[in-house]
């Protein structure tokens, strides 16, 4: 057990730089004094660790240092394989399957209680097409062009740095970097058109573990909505998100985070009927009142 936890130590100060001696005793769920004689050992067993004083102060492994034998267990293994299989499900990247043979080889159980299925991410051959392109892009460092119809309906052309390829909201996503306005910005795939892999190279050196994947909380609305007892368990599994008050006749009120102008959510709460009731944000509640009299007026005329 000790042994297992001097090694995560070592990969956790790797993963996180300098640490504090009760954050890492909060991590690992011991005392202050354990993590310092584990620390001691660590250091007897000729892991340069060093110590830092002051309102910053903390441990941390020099940066020379690197870990070069093996430190996960078997079923450490097992689970970097079910990691990588649900993603295959979902990416046919070549370099994924080289990825995944290679650890399956290190997996000697081969027995993880837990599987995942991300077949709903595999969409279309275009989709395909477009994720091997912006791979080959990326890896090559190779700017992009494509037709992009944006959440409002207009069409422009885009010229594009591709830094990161990320699943999220049922749809695939380019991260790309704007030299122009030098800042970064997300593009649905299935909103692309003709894209094509070009000869102009980047103009900087981009890194996803300092980007940690383009924050879009700029587009993000927070909604509260008012719900009739029969829609609870639809509301928690497709707009995730979280009760807030429930009240004795079944009823209750819901909070959740989406993207603003993603169609999924809004066709969700529109599909509810008169079951469900924005309470806020305003501007929400009044799209939703502007839509159905549009819908209204539709099916008069």
């Amino acid at each position: 057990m000790k042994t297992d936890r001097l090694i995560s130590i070592v990969v956790y100060l790797l993963n996180h730089g300098r640490t504090s001696a009760q954050k890492l005793a909060e991590e690992f769920e011991v005392s202050s004094r354990t993590i310092m004689r584990d620390l001691e050992s660590l250091d007897q067993a000729g892991i340069p660790i060093q110590s830092y004083y002051g309102v910053e102060g903390g441990y941390q492994i020099m940066d020379s240092f690197v870990l070069e034998k093996q430190v996960a267990t078997n079923h450490e293994y097992d689970w970097i394989v079910t990691a990588l299989e649900g993603l295959s499900s979902a990416y046919a990247g070549k370099s994924l399957k080289r990825a995944l043979a290679k650890v399956q080889s290190m997996s000697h159980t081969g027995n993880s209680a837990v599987s995942v299925d991300l077949g709903v991410a595999r969409e279309d051959d275009k989709i395909n097409e477009q994720l091997m392109l912006l791979e080959d892009a990326i890896e090559e460092k190779c700017a992009v062009r494509f037709s992009y119809t944006n959440s409002h309906g207009e069409e422009k052309d885009i010229q594009t740095e591709p830094v990161g390829l990320q699943y999220k909201w049922y749809s695939w996503y380019l991260i790309g970097y704007y030299e122009k306005y030098q800042d970064y910005c997300m593009f649905k795939l299935v909103r692309m058109d003709n894209l094509q892999k070009t000869d102009i190279r980047f103009t900087k050196t981009h890194s996803l573990s300092d980007l940690k994947m383009k924050d879009d909380s700029d587009n993000t609305v927070h909604v509260k909505l008012y719900g009739k007892a029969a829609i609870k368990a639809k509301c928690r599994e497709y707009l995730n998100g979280r009760i807030t008050q429930e009240f004795e006749n079944g009823d209750f009120e819901f909070s959740f985070s989406v993207p603003e102008y993603e169609t999924f959510w809004y066709g969700v709460i529109l599909s509810f009927g008169n079951k469900a009731k924005i309470i806020e944000p305003k501007e929400i509640k009044e799209r939703i009142i502007k839509t159905c009299k549009e819908i209204q007026m539709e099916y008069e005329a």
